[in-house]
């Protein structure tokens, strides 16, 4: 094989379908809604369907300022990009910084469920060992290897196929419950005081979960350089996939709610069937028909982590492109023109992380350790939303005043910025407005400790890059899309 790599990833790759289910796929549908969610549920309770709504109208608001500035920034950096073009340089590497925590423990967070769900129930119908979720967590690991190695159409045309499944199960199993409801049906369940203790204060800490649920919607932004017309597509993308899986969850967080009881909800729902609620409810209502949902979060923990290896590579590749992560990162296969070390080196990192981490968290192992990444990915994410949304104001007002709407450009990323506000400070434990929010429990707790040391680690390397290399910090906000191909015979982009 030629040791002479493209330095670009393959244009016009993928239409509109392909990037939308990147980001349906990203929020793994299924699996948010059987393993995400839920860890909301005992602080929500039977309002756990207003922490989805709330949660809702917050991403659609930062999925329309992405939109925004996806039509004129159509690029591998996604989210970075825009706040260095937005809101200056050194806020686009930090939040690169975060990205490059946040986005790559996602995979390890699927595998973590696949893991989970597989030996749970191998072990409920056939009495198998527990221990099966660490071998099967690295099965998951090694079928993504292979499908984001390969390329970026076999990659995205999986995701279309598995994310397709995974909601015509649930949607059909949500609507099944709702009918067998039947008088329980109600809207309290929209109310903030319904089946727990401190109202918006319960709320508030359920709608970190919900938001976990959301992320990803984003992921079809990296694709900038691969998708067909990207300043038309990533937006369409971009806002579907939010307002579509958004109603998803909507509806199946109603439906589970109805038919469980709102008032159990806190108590009972996340410890019923051996911690596996949603193959207890399909048990009851379906029988057998309990196969097609097992397959489905097993299919989405696949679907989901698949897309994560894809956006989180794509940030890398790009930010190796500049120089500031090492350049073997932007080596592009000759044949499958994926960045493939950063795919290697995403894959087995993940896998080590989340073997790792399950086999040294608390009883139950897998669960613990989702919990803890998922909070640390919702932390940072909802706060690079933010920064979004400000980028957004502060780009067209500065870039593109011309173009500046006062609705898109500037009441929508306020908006969403205050709506996300409650749900990140809850995420500290913070109690504010004496709504009685209390500190997350362990590992949970750990997140922000964990964060704050990574971040302190990259603003000193903000510090240096800033004295030695000023030049490629200013590259995190480059558009390379419409640049000719560059090649290096060492397979990188020859930064020095």
């Amino acid at each position: 094989m030629s040791t002479t790599v493209d330095a670009r990833l393959e244009r016009n790759a993928v239409g509109l379908a392909p990037t939308l289910f990147q980001s349906i796929t990203h929020m793994a549908p299924a699996a948010a809604v059987a393993f995400s969610i839920i860890v909301g549920v005992p602080y929500a309770g039977g309002s756990i369907p207003l922490a989805v709504l709330l949660a809702l109208v917050a991403c659609l608001l930062v999925a329309i300022s992405i939109g925004q500035l996806a039509r004129h920034l159509p690029s591998a950096g996604g989210l970075y990009t825009f706040s260095s073009r937005g809101l200056g340089k050194y806020v686009g590497f930090l939040v690169a910084w975060g990205f490059m925590m946040a986005e790559p423990i996602v995979a390890p967070l699927l595998y973590l469920i696949f893991g989970n769900e597989l030996a749970a129930n191998l072990n409920s119908h056939f009495g198998w060992p527990l221990w099966l979720w660490a071998p099967s967590a690295v099965l998951a690991g090694l079928i993504v290897w292979f499908l984001t190695y390969r390329g970026i159409r076999l990659s995205t045309e999986a995701g279309v196929a598995l994310g397709a499944f995974e909601i015509v199960v649930f949607l059909a199993l949500a609507l099944t419950l709702i009918a067998a409801a039947g008088g329980n049906n109600t809207a309290s369940v929209f109310a903030p005081n319904t089946g727990n203790q401190h109202g918006l204060g319960s709320v508030f800490p359920g709608m970190i979960f919900a938001i976990l649920a959301f992320i990803g919607f984003e992921a079809s932004a990296p694709l900038g350089e691969e998708a067909r017309d990207p300043r038309r597509t990533i937006p369409r993308a971009v806002i579907l996939s939010c307002v579509l899986i958004g109603v998803f969850y909507l509806i199946c967080y109603y439906a589970a709610s109805v038919y469980f009881g709102p008032n159990n909800m806190a108590a009972k729902f996340t410890t019923y069937n051996s911690g596996d609620p949603w193959s207890g409810l399909a048990q009851k209502v379906w029988g057998p028909g309990i196969i097609l949902v097992i397959l489905a979060v097993l299919n989405s923990a696949i679907a989901n982590s698949n897309a994560g290896v894809n956006a989180a590579t794509r940030v890398g590749y790009s930010l190796a492109r500049i120089g500031l992560l090492p350049r073997a990162f932007a080596r592009v296969h000759p044949t499958f023109k994926t960045p493939y070390i950063a795919i290697h080196v995403q894959s087995i990192g993940g896998i080590i992380l989340a073997v790792g981490l399950g086999a040294i968290a608390g009883e139950p192992r897998p669960l613990n350790a989702f919990a803890l990444l998922g909070t640390l990915a919702t932390i940072i994410v909802v706060s690079i939303y933010i920064l979004t949304n400000l980028s957004n104001l502060a780009f067209y007002w500065r870039e593109h005043r011309g173009e500046f709407n006062w609705l898109l450009n500037g009441i929508v990323p306020i908006v969403g910025s205050l709506i996300f506000l409650p749900a990140l400070v809850a995420a500290f434990g913070i109690n504010f407005l004496g709504l009685g929010i209390q500190a997350l429990t362990a590992p949970s707790n750990l997140a922000p400790i964990i964060i704050g040391i990574w971040m302190l680690i990259g603003v000193l390397a903000l510090i240096y890059f800033s004295m030695r290399r000023p030049e490629r910090i200013a590259e995190t906000g480059k558009v390379f899309l419409d640049e000719p191909e560059a090649k290096d015979p060492h397979g990188g982009w020859g930064i020095p």
